[in-house]
């Protein structure tokens, strides 16, 4: 796979010759470390909540529910500022979107409790972390992309000359 940003260096120089290799840090290098360090600590910050507030056996799994709500909402602010507002440094949108964001929102979490509340006999819970993680999580994108959106618009109203 090639970045879009980066020729193809890997055409030989004349026939017969040997392909030359984009080298590692002139490829897809700096945006596969950026996402390991963002995600390292997305997934760290996660990890975190989860230490902090713990899900009690067979109760709602209140935690991964705020972790993926609060990401989501995130998620939503920060596409808008880097594809509407801002021209980011080009590994800022994979650090923090997949990265940072993608290590913090736990959908994979998400799954497993609801599988762990179905096998402990809590199928009620189960559907409604399903629905209620669903509903908030596409809800708090939305919110999120219109808020931004707004105070992108008056930010930018307030800077123009009179």
């Amino acid at each position: 796979m090639r970045s879009p940003h980066h020729e193809t260096v890997d055409e030989p120089a004349q026939p017969g010759a040997p392909a030359r290799r984009t080298p590692l840090w002139r490829g897809q290098g700096p945006a596969v470390a950026v996402v390991a360090v963002g995600g390292a600590a997305g997934a760290s910050a996660r990890y975190g909540a989860a230490l902090l507030w713990p899900a009690r056996t067979g109760g709602f799994p209140w935690t991964t529910f705020g972790v993926n709500v609060v990401g989501c909402f995130v998620i939503g602010v920060f596409m808008v500022l880097i594809t509407e507002v801002w021209t980011p440094h080009p590994l800022v949108r994979p650090f923090f979107g997949a990265g940072v964001l993608g290590g913090f929102t736990t959908f994979s979490t998400y799954a497993v409790d609801i599988q762990r509340l179905m096998d402990e006999g809590h199928p009620r819970t189960a559907l409604a972390c399903l629905a209620a993680t669903l509903f908030a999580a596409l809800a708090a994108v939305c919110l999120a992309v219109l808020l931004t959106r707004r105070a992108a618009a008056r930010w930018s109203a307030l800077r123009e000359p009179s």
